[in-house]
């Protein structure tokens, strides 16, 4: 039987989201094929939970002892939502001590975290983006030249965040600044992105018993201005799954979902966000470590093509230990 090790939490504003990701996962793997334990990753310490009980992690090997029975873990699956999970930080430990982990290497995973960067490199392949301006921290902020740049309305978004903190939507130039600063207090680079009218998708992509799997499209029609943090987890948005489009438009969705997932060299699960503008589908982001409870999206796109949640976090599971 192999001893999963299920991270979870990491240090964002992500935490609790990834909690309850993490526990799912530990709900829907198979008892006969696993052991599974959840690894709560905090800034100040490791330590397994279980029934309401924590041990300590042994950083030195990542091992754990309960009972008096010293365990190590063959695999790591990893649910941690933002830093240092979804953004790779943790991954190089792991590899170091040659535990095989759920995700894409480290610098992929640093990469799709990273907005400005991985829209740098789509853009290089001719995927369509948003026409957008980067800003540091300690940058002199010029709003007339940003507005002249982008236009109205606009998106804030801090660079590297998820679950749509600190983002957005901005239809004056006075609602800029605060918009600005709102979103320096997730991160010290923002991204600055153009408005794109059209219909919102989210794709799903996995690797699947060895090849690259484009998962059934859902749209999403928020009740809010955008798709944010009310509409993704309190039930603000309708998230039609499989997506009411034609076959044409399918192909063209999955067509460059796939080639996005390819061009960066991605492995695991995935789910990206596009806008579609007559007829072309212009990438926003992707998420490399995506909701997984039962009632986010990527879980949904998973049962619509036929897989349980079982078989979708044990195909994960199988494809790092190959």
């Amino acid at each position: 039987m192999k001893k999963v090790a299920v991270i979870m939490g990491g240090f964002s504003s992500e935490h609790d989201i990834s909690i309850k990701s993490g526990m799912t996962v530990i709900k829907n793997l198979s008892k006969e094929k696993y052991d599974a334990y959840a690894v709560h990753i905090r800034k100040d310490e490791w330590v397994v939970v279980k029934e309401n009980k924590e041990y300590p992690i042994d950083k030195n090997d990542f091992s754990t002892t309960i009972n008096g029975k010293k365990i190590n873990f063959d695999v790591v699956f990893n649910a941690i939502h933002g830093t240092p999970g979804e953004d790779g930080a943790i991954l190089p430990y792991f590899e170091i001590l040659g535990i095989p982990h759920t995700s894409a290497m480290f610098d992929k995973m640093a990469l799709t975290f990273n907005k400005k960067n991985t829209i740098a490199v789509l853009k290089s392949y001719g995927i369509p983006v948003a026409d957008s301006v980067f800003l540091h921290l300690n940058d002199t902020i010029d709003l007339d030249k940003i507005i002249k740049q982008i236009g109205l309305p606009l998106f804030v978004k801090p660079n590297r965040a998820g679950s749509s903190y600190g983002i957005s939507k901005v239809y004056t130039k006075e609602e800029l600044q605060p918009a600005i600063e709102k979103a320096f207090k997730e991160d010290k680079e923002i991204i600055i992105e153009a408005f794109l009218d059209g219909r919102e998708f989210s794709v799903g992509v996995i690797q699947y018993k060895g090849k690259t799997k484009v998962l059934p499209i859902t749209e999403i029609i928020s009740e809010n201005d955008f798709f944010d943090f009310e509409a993704k987890y309190l039930g603000k948005s309708q998230e039609i799954t499989p997506a009411d489009i034609d076959e044409k438009t399918q192909k063209t969705i999955e067509k460059v979902a796939q080639k996005v997932y390819e061009v960066l060299d991605l492995k695991g699960v995935s789910r990206a966000e596009y806008i579609l503008v007559k007829g072309t589908p212009y990438f926003l982001e992707i998420n490399m470590v995506p909701g997984l409870t039962e009632a986010s999206i990527f879980p949904k796109q998973a049962v619509a093509a036929g897989l349980s949640l079982q078989e979708l976090f044990e195909n994960a599971i199988e494809m790092a230990l190959k």
